[in-house]
Protein backbone atom coordinates (compact mmCIF):
# COMPACT_ATOMS: atom_id res chain seq x y z
CA UNK A 1 0.00 0.00 0.00
CA UNK A 2 1.56 3.36 -1.10
CA UNK A 3 2.07 5.80 1.92
CA UNK A 4 4.06 8.30 0.35
CA UNK A 5 2.95 11.90 -0.51
CA UNK A 6 1.64 12.51 -4.46
CA UNK A 7 4.48 12.00 -6.74
CA UNK A 8 5.33 14.22 -10.08
CA UNK A 9 8.63 13.72 -11.52
CA UNK A 10 9.57 16.16 -14.70
CA UNK A 11 12.63 14.77 -17.35
CA UNK A 12 13.10 18.33 -19.46
CA UNK A 13 14.25 16.99 -22.87
CA UNK A 14 13.91 20.29 -25.25
CA UNK A 15 15.22 19.44 -28.63
CA UNK A 16 18.00 22.34 -29.48
CA UNK A 17 21.53 21.17 -28.09
CA UNK A 18 25.02 22.18 -29.43
CA UNK A 19 27.50 19.79 -27.80
CA UNK A 20 25.69 17.03 -28.79
CA UNK A 21 23.11 17.49 -31.84
CA UNK A 22 19.74 15.58 -30.64
CA UNK A 23 21.73 14.92 -27.19
CA UNK A 24 18.60 13.68 -25.21
CA UNK A 25 17.49 11.07 -27.54
CA UNK A 26 21.22 10.06 -28.75
CA UNK A 27 21.91 6.57 -28.23
CA UNK A 28 23.33 5.25 -25.10
CA UNK A 29 23.64 1.35 -24.41
CA UNK A 30 21.24 0.67 -27.10
CA UNK A 31 18.52 3.50 -25.63
CA UNK A 32 17.43 7.20 -26.23
CA UNK A 33 19.72 8.35 -23.58
CA UNK A 34 16.26 10.29 -22.29
CA UNK A 35 14.89 6.56 -21.81
CA UNK A 36 17.45 5.55 -19.15
CA UNK A 37 15.75 8.43 -16.39
CA UNK A 38 12.39 7.34 -17.53
CA UNK A 39 13.08 3.77 -16.54
CA UNK A 40 14.84 4.89 -13.54
CA UNK A 41 11.81 6.88 -12.47
CA UNK A 42 9.41 3.90 -12.91
CA UNK A 43 11.72 1.70 -11.43
CA UNK A 44 11.47 3.03 -8.41
CA UNK A 45 8.17 3.04 -7.77
CA UNK A 46 7.89 6.23 -6.47
CA UNK A 47 6.75 8.82 -9.24
CA UNK A 48 2.50 8.99 -9.72
CA UNK A 49 3.51 10.66 -12.84
CA UNK A 50 6.42 10.80 -15.14
CA UNK A 51 6.42 14.19 -17.33
CA UNK A 52 8.49 14.01 -20.57
CA UNK A 53 8.66 18.23 -20.98
CA UNK A 54 9.84 18.14 -24.17
CA UNK A 55 9.65 20.85 -26.84
CA UNK A 56 9.44 17.89 -29.52
CA UNK A 57 6.68 16.08 -30.84
CA UNK A 58 9.04 13.68 -32.33
CA UNK A 59 10.89 13.60 -28.99
CA UNK A 60 7.54 13.16 -27.35
CA UNK A 61 6.56 10.07 -28.99
CA UNK A 62 9.75 8.70 -27.84
CA UNK A 63 9.38 9.31 -24.08
CA UNK A 64 5.94 7.40 -24.74
CA UNK A 65 7.49 4.38 -26.09
CA UNK A 66 9.59 3.99 -22.78
CA UNK A 67 6.62 5.11 -20.28
CA UNK A 68 6.61 8.97 -19.87
CA UNK A 69 3.47 10.80 -20.38
CA UNK A 70 3.21 13.90 -22.56
CA UNK A 71 0.31 15.73 -22.62
CA UNK A 72 1.33 18.67 -24.04
CA UNK A 73 4.91 20.19 -25.58
CA UNK A 74 6.87 22.96 -23.87
CA UNK A 75 5.96 26.27 -24.47
CA UNK A 76 9.58 27.84 -26.99
CA UNK A 77 9.91 30.38 -24.51
CA UNK A 78 10.60 27.71 -21.73
CA UNK A 79 12.65 25.80 -24.09
CA UNK A 80 15.54 27.86 -25.30
CA UNK A 81 19.51 27.85 -24.14
CA UNK A 82 18.72 31.03 -21.23
CA UNK A 83 15.64 30.02 -20.29
CA UNK A 84 15.79 28.96 -16.20
CA UNK A 85 14.76 25.56 -15.15
CA UNK A 86 11.75 26.95 -12.43
CA UNK A 87 10.21 28.65 -15.80
CA UNK A 88 9.56 24.61 -17.49
CA UNK A 89 8.69 23.73 -14.14
CA UNK A 90 5.92 26.50 -13.54
CA UNK A 91 4.79 25.64 -16.52
CA UNK A 92 3.88 21.94 -15.76
CA UNK A 93 2.65 22.68 -12.27
CA UNK A 94 0.13 25.32 -14.11
CA UNK A 95 -1.02 22.06 -16.32
CA UNK A 96 -0.89 19.84 -13.87
CA UNK A 97 -3.05 22.08 -11.06
CA UNK A 98 -6.03 20.19 -10.33
CA UNK A 99 -3.88 16.95 -9.86
CA UNK A 100 -2.90 17.54 -6.21
CA UNK A 101 0.87 16.80 -6.36
CA UNK A 102 2.83 17.46 -3.12
CA UNK A 103 6.17 16.73 -4.25
CA UNK A 104 8.40 17.37 -7.45
CA UNK A 105 11.14 15.19 -8.53
CA UNK A 106 13.46 16.58 -11.23
CA UNK A 107 15.73 14.23 -13.60
CA UNK A 108 17.69 15.30 -16.40
CA UNK A 109 18.04 12.58 -18.76
CA UNK A 110 21.69 13.63 -19.39
CA UNK A 111 22.32 12.02 -15.93
CA UNK A 112 22.41 8.53 -17.49
CA UNK A 113 24.00 6.65 -14.52
CA UNK A 114 21.49 8.00 -12.31
CA UNK A 115 19.45 4.54 -11.61
CA UNK A 116 16.37 3.71 -9.33
CA UNK A 117 18.36 3.24 -5.92
CA UNK A 118 19.39 6.83 -6.11
CA UNK A 119 16.02 8.30 -6.44
CA UNK A 120 14.66 6.01 -3.81
CA UNK A 121 17.96 6.64 -1.50
CA UNK A 122 17.55 10.44 -1.71
CA UNK A 123 13.52 10.33 -1.83
CA UNK A 124 13.81 8.83 1.86
CA UNK A 125 16.09 11.58 2.66
CA UNK A 126 13.97 13.92 1.65
CA UNK A 127 11.19 12.77 3.55
CA UNK A 128 13.23 12.30 6.71
CA UNK A 129 14.57 15.87 6.80
CA UNK A 130 10.81 17.29 6.79
CA UNK A 131 10.53 17.54 3.18
CA UNK A 132 13.27 20.15 2.91
CA UNK A 133 14.58 20.86 -0.78
CA UNK A 134 17.11 17.90 -1.71
CA UNK A 135 19.63 17.99 -4.36
CA UNK A 136 22.32 15.21 -5.39
CA UNK A 137 25.91 15.79 -5.15
CA UNK A 138 29.12 14.24 -5.86
CA UNK A 139 32.70 14.62 -4.83
CA UNK A 140 34.11 17.94 -6.36
CA UNK A 141 36.66 17.11 -9.30
CA UNK A 142 39.32 20.42 -8.07
CA UNK A 143 39.82 21.05 -4.95
CA UNK A 144 38.88 24.71 -4.01
CA UNK A 145 41.87 24.90 -1.88
CA UNK A 146 43.17 24.44 -5.30
CA UNK A 147 41.52 26.99 -7.30
CA UNK A 148 42.01 30.65 -8.09
CA UNK A 149 40.95 33.39 -9.12
CA UNK A 150 42.86 36.45 -10.71
CA UNK A 151 43.17 40.15 -10.39
CA UNK A 152 44.78 40.91 -13.81
CA UNK A 153 48.09 38.60 -13.42
CA UNK A 154 47.62 38.41 -8.84
CA UNK A 155 45.92 35.08 -7.92
CA UNK A 156 43.49 35.17 -5.01
CA UNK A 157 42.74 32.37 -3.09
CA UNK A 158 39.07 30.96 -3.30
CA UNK A 159 39.17 29.62 0.62
CA UNK A 160 41.22 31.32 3.47
CA UNK A 161 43.29 28.44 4.60
CA UNK A 162 46.77 26.66 4.46
CA UNK A 163 46.68 24.70 1.03
CA UNK A 164 50.48 22.84 1.43
CA UNK A 165 48.56 19.69 2.85
CA UNK A 166 48.38 16.27 0.75
CA UNK A 167 45.31 16.28 -1.45
CA UNK A 168 44.31 12.90 0.96
CA UNK A 169 43.84 15.53 4.25
CA UNK A 170 41.88 18.11 2.09
CA UNK A 171 38.39 18.66 3.84
CA UNK A 172 36.28 16.95 2.02
CA UNK A 173 33.86 19.26 -0.75
CA UNK A 174 31.00 18.45 -2.95
CA UNK A 175 29.71 19.64 -6.37
CA UNK A 176 26.23 19.70 -7.74
CA UNK A 177 25.73 16.93 -10.38
CA UNK A 178 22.43 17.83 -11.52
CA UNK A 179 21.15 14.22 -11.22
CA UNK A 180 18.24 14.41 -8.81
CA UNK A 181 16.08 17.75 -7.30
CA UNK A 182 13.60 16.95 -5.20
CA UNK A 183 11.29 19.55 -3.71
CA UNK A 184 7.66 20.34 -1.74
CA UNK A 185 5.95 21.82 -4.18
CA UNK A 186 4.11 24.43 -2.08
CA UNK A 187 7.54 25.69 -1.55
CA UNK A 188 8.05 26.23 -5.13
CA UNK A 189 7.73 29.82 -5.88
CA UNK A 190 9.31 31.59 -9.23
CA UNK A 191 12.08 32.72 -7.89
CA UNK A 192 12.50 29.02 -6.35
CA UNK A 193 16.48 27.75 -7.63
CA UNK A 194 16.94 24.25 -7.42
CA UNK A 195 20.59 24.26 -7.00
CA UNK A 196 20.17 26.27 -3.39
CA UNK A 197 17.87 23.34 -2.27
CA UNK A 198 19.82 22.90 1.31
CA UNK A 199 19.69 19.09 1.90
CA UNK A 200 22.22 17.28 0.25
CA UNK A 201 22.36 13.51 -1.37
CA UNK A 202 25.77 12.31 -2.52
CA UNK A 203 26.26 10.20 -5.02
CA UNK A 204 29.45 8.08 -6.31
CA UNK A 205 31.61 10.17 -8.76
CA UNK A 206 30.87 8.07 -11.66
CA UNK A 207 27.10 8.22 -10.97
CA UNK A 208 27.15 11.83 -11.02
CA UNK A 209 28.64 12.71 -14.39
CA UNK A 210 26.23 14.81 -16.68
CA UNK A 211 26.77 14.39 -20.34
CA UNK A 212 27.10 17.86 -22.33
CA UNK A 213 30.20 16.91 -24.74
CA UNK A 214 31.35 13.78 -26.96
CA UNK A 215 33.76 13.57 -24.62
CA UNK A 216 31.03 13.14 -21.88
CA UNK A 217 29.43 11.02 -23.80
CA UNK A 218 32.47 8.47 -24.12
CA UNK A 219 33.02 8.49 -20.34
CA UNK A 220 29.71 7.74 -19.48
CA UNK A 221 30.14 4.66 -21.90
CA UNK A 222 33.33 3.16 -20.12
CA UNK A 223 31.60 4.02 -16.66
CA UNK A 224 28.57 2.05 -17.69
CA UNK A 225 30.74 -0.63 -18.89
CA UNK A 226 33.44 -0.59 -15.64
CA UNK A 227 31.65 0.80 -12.63
CA UNK A 228 35.18 0.40 -10.41
CA UNK A 229 36.66 3.51 -12.79
CA UNK A 230 36.32 6.39 -10.96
Amino acid sequence: MKTHPKTLAIIPARSGSKGIINKNITPFLGLPLLAHSIIAAKNSQICDEILLATDSAHYAEIGKQYGANTPYLRNHTNATDNAPTINLILEALSFYEKENFEVLILLQPTSVLRDANDIIHAYKLFLDSNMQGLLSLSPAHSHPLLLRSMQGSHTQKLLDMPSSVRRQDMPPFYEVNGAIYINAIKDITPTTSLNDNPIGYIMETNKGIDIDTPLDLAIANLLALDPSLQ
